[in-house]
C-alpha cells in the first residue's frame, strides 16, 4: 500500500527553532517564528498563494490582541516570519493567522491548519510559571514496583507481615482474592540497588519507585504512615543507600505519593476514627448520621479513605513547608529528585469542592523552596489538559495523548484493555495510522509545549496490561521507537525489556526474571530496548527538537524531529507499506540525499522531488539528517 500526504504547510511549535524563550517572566516579550514554504498548502491542500498579512492572535485577559509578523529570513525555500508576543498572563495563548491575497484566512494552532477560526484551548502557549528542571525532557524513565523487582539477602531475615501471603521469587502469581494485593514476594530497596547495573545498561537516568511507605498491601498505595520508609523494604537507610548509589551513576530517583487518600490503617485516619475531636478528623470526609455515616473513599474502596484538603493542618503536615512529607524526602539524607503524584486528577475534588489547583500549587511551591531542581509528575488517566497548564505539574502520567491511541494502532483488533488504562467497556478500538495521529494531537494540543516535553510516553504501567500481551506481531520495536522519538519522556515499566506479558495491571506486576537475560527469548528484546533508548540518548533533538508530521497512512506514520544541530526522520510501520512525500518537506530538497541510517531496516529513496519510505513488514526506522538552517535569535 502506498500513501502520500502533502506536508508543505506553514509550521510552528514550541521548540527553540520557533520560540526564543520557553521560560519567560510575566510581562516579558518573546519572539515567535512561523516557517512558511514557498508552495504552502492550505488545510484542504489547495495553494495558499501570496500572503497579504501574517501575525499572531493572542487573547490576554480574554480580549483578542494581534501582533503583525515580518519575514526575517528565507532559507531553502522557506520564509521565516517573526512576531513579538508579550506574555500578559501566566499562561498566554496565541495562534497564527495568515491572510492570503485572495482574502482567505488560514489559522494555525497546535492541531494544525484550519480555514475557520479556532478554539483558545488549542492555542500555542507561553508559560510564565517556573519551568521543569532542565534535565526533565531528556530523561529516560524506568518504573519499579519494589515488591517485584529485586530481593536482597537481607530480606530473608524479615518476617512477612500479618496481611501477607508469602511467596518465593519463582512462584506463580495468584490473582484471585485475597491474594491479589496481598501476595508478598519480599522485594526491597537494596534489591533495587543491586540491579542498578541493569538500569545503566539500558541508558536509564530516572528511576520511579511506586510507594515505599508502610502499608497493608504489596502495592503500598494504602499507606499507614508517611513518617518513614517501610522496614520490609529496608527502612529509611535503604532508601538513602539506593538514592546515593543511583546518583553516583547519574540516575535520579523519584518517589510516589498518594495525595488523594491514605490507607485505613494510617495513623491519621485511626486517630480521626478514635476521637471526633481530634485534629486529624478534619483530614478526611466523614458523613454524619443523617447522611448515612461512614466516610468518603477512593471509588468506594473502604481501605482508601479520601483526604479533605480544606484542612489547614493536613496541608501543613503533608504538603506545605520544609517540615512536610513532600519536603522531607527531597532533603538530606534522602535526596529524592521529585514526586509522581497518584490519582492527581481526583485530588481535592469531591462533589462541589475543587481544591485541586491549590493542592498541586502548594506541593510545587514547597518543592521550589526545598529543591527547585526536582520534577513533579501527576497521574491523570483521562483528558488532563485543564490541570496541566504549567502552574504545578511539569508533566502528566496520562494515557490519552500516547498510550491509548498507540494501543489502538498497534494491538491486535479486539484486544482487551483491562486495568487502569480506561478504555470504554474494556475493549481497545482499532485505529488507522491517521486516527492514531489525530487522537495523539487532539490531546497533546491542549498542553503547553514544555508540559508535553515532560509528559510520560508509557507503553504500559503497573496499572495496565503489558503492551506485549496483545501486540500485533513485530510491533514492540515500533511502539518503543515511537515512545523514544515523540515529544515526551520514554517510560520502561520494569519487565517489559524481558518480554513479559500480563492481562491486567495486577498480572503485569510480575517478579523480574533475573538470570534469563541471555536466553533466546529475552536477549533480542533486551537488545531492542538498549538500542532504541540509546538512539534517544545519543540524539538530543529527540528530547528537545520540534516535530513535523510528514506522511500518515493506515499502516505507517512518518515525522521529523528538528533542531539547528541535527534532525531525525522517523518512519514507523505496523505492516509492509510505502510512504511518499515532497522532498522539500525535510527543510531542504537535498536533505534526503545525505540521510544516515540510525536504526531499523526501512528503506529511503529520493527521486523526482519525492522521498519514498518503504518497509516489508512491521518496522521502526530512523535516519539522521542535517540540522535546520534558521535565523539566529
Amino acid at each position: 500500500m502506498s500513501v502520500q500526504l502533502s506536508p508543505l504547510h506553514p509550521h510552528h511549535d514550541g521548540s527553540p527553532l520557533h520560540v526564543s524563550n520557553a521560560a519567560p517572566a510575566l510581562g516579558e516579550t518573546v519572539s515567535v517564528r512561523l516557517r512558511v514554504p514557498a508552495d504552502a498548502a492550505a488545510a484542504d491542500g489547495s495553494p495558499i498563494g501570496p500572503l497579504a498579512w501574517v501575525g499572531t492572535r493572542s487573547n490576554p485577559n480574554r480580549e483578542p490582541r494581534f501582533a503583525e509578523a515580518s519575514v526575517v529570513e528565507t532559507t531553502d525555500g522557506w520564509a521565516w516570519w517573526q512576531a513579538e508576543v508579550e506574555v500578559e498572563n501566566p499562561v498566554h495563548g496565541y495562534r497564527w493567522l495568515l491572510v492570503g491575497a485572495d482574502g482567505r484566512q488560514h489559522w494555525l494552532n497546535q492541531l494544525g491548519l484550519s480555514a475557520t477560526e479556532t478554539r483558545d484551548r488549542d492555542d500555542f502557549r507561553l508559560v510564565a510559571h517556573e519551568p521543569a528542571p532542565a534535565w526533565a525532557a531528556s530523561s529516560i524513565l524506568y518504573q519499579v514496583f519494589p515488591d517485584r523487582f529485586g530481593r536482597s539477602s537481607a530480606a530473608d531475615a524479615r518476617p512477612a507481615p500479618d496481611w501477607a501471603f508469602p511467596a518465593e521469587w519463582g512462584d506463580p502469581q495468584r490473582l484471585d482474592p485475597p491474594y491479589r494485593s496481598s501476595q508478598f514476594y519480599g522485594g526491597d530497596l537494596d534489591g533495587v540497588r543491586e540491579k542498578l547495573d541493569h538500569l545503566e545498561s539500558l541508558g536509564v537516568d530516572l528511576l520511579y519507585l511506586t510507594p515505599v511507605f508502610p502499608a497493608r498491601s504489596n502495592h503500598r498505595y494504602d499507606a499507614s504512615t508517611f513518617d518513614h520508609v517501610d522496614e520490609l523494604l529496608g527502612g529509611d537507610d535503604a532508601l538513602v543507600r539506593l538514592v546515593e548509589a543511583a546518583h553516583a551513576r547519574g540516575i535520579r530517583v523519584i518517589g510516589d505519593l498518594t495525595s488523594n487518600h491514605s490507607g485505613d490503617a494510617h495513623e491519621w485516619f485511626r486517630a480521626a476514627q478514635a476521637d471526633p475531636a481530634a485534629s486529624e478528623r478534619s483530614f478526611y470526609f466523614f458523613r454524619d448520621a443523617e447522611h448515612g455515616g461512614g466516610y468518603e473513599s477512593w471509588l468506594g474502596v473502604p481501605s482508601l479513605p479520601k483526604f479533605d484538603w480544606s484542612s489547614a493542618e493536613l496541608r501543613r503536615r503533608f504538603i506545605e513547608g520544609p517540615d512536610s512529607v513532600v519536603a522531607k524526602y527531597l532533603q538530606a539524607p534522602f535526596g529524592l529528585d521529585g514526586w509522581r503524584i497518584d490519582v492527581a486528577n481526583m485530588t481535592g475534588r469531591l462533589g462541589g469542592a475543587d481544591l485541586n489547583a491549590a493542592v498541586r500549587q502548594t506541593i510545587r511551591r514547597t518543592m521550589l523552596d526545598v529543591n527547585p531542581d526536582t520534577i513533579l509528575l501527576g497521574e491523570s488517566t483521562n483528558d488532563a489538559a485543564s490541570d496541566f497548564q504549567g502552574d504545578a505539574w511539569h508533566g502528566a502520567m496520562s494515557y490519552t495523548p500516547f498510550t491509548r491511541p498507540l494501543w489502538s494502532w498497534l494491538l491486535e483488533p479486539g484486544s482487551p484493555g483491562g486495568g487502569g488504562i480506561g478504555f470504554a467497556l474494556g475493549r481497545v478500538p482499532t485505529f488507522t495510522g491517521g486516527e492514531f495521529v489525530a487522537t495523539h494531537l487532539r490531546f497533546a494540543a491542549e498542553f503547553p509545549w514544555r508540559t508535553r516535553a515532560a509528559t510520560m510516553n508509557a507503553l504500559d504501567t503497573h496499572d495496565t496490561p503489558r503492551f506485549a500481551t496483545h501486540a500485533r506481531p513485530g510491533t514492540v520495536p515500533v511502539a518503543l521507537g515511537l515512545a523514544a522519538t515523540l515529544p515526551g519522556i520514554p517510560v520502561v515499566w520494569a519487565g517489559d525489556e524481558f518480554g513479559l506479558t500480563g492481562e491486567d495491571g495486577e498480572a503485569s506486576r510480575t517478579p523480574m526474571p533475573w538470570g534469563s537475560e541471555g536466553s533466546p527469548e529475552v536477549a533480542p528484546v533486551l537488545e531492542t530496548y538498549r538500542a532504541l533508548l540509546r538512539l534517544r540518548r545519543e540524539h538530543p533533538v529527540l528530547a528537545t527538537g520540534g516535530i513535523r508530521w510528514l506522511a500518515v497512512g493506515d499502516d505507517t506514520v512518518a515525522f521529523v524531529r528538528e533542531s539547528t544541530d541535527a534532525s531525525v526522520l522517523v518512519f514507523a510501520a505496523r505492516a509492509g507499506a510505502t510512504s511518499s512525500f515532497d522532498a522539500a518537506a525535510l527543510g531542504s530538497a537535498t536533505a534526503a540525499d545525505v540521510a544516515t541510517a540510525l536504526y531499523g531496516d526501512g528503506r529511503l529513496a529520493a527521486s523526482e522531488g519525492l522521498v519514498h519510505l518503504e518497509s516489508d513488514g512491521p518496522s521502526f526506522t530512523a535516519w539522521l539528517l542535517p540540522g535546520v538552517a534558521s535565523p539566529v535569535w
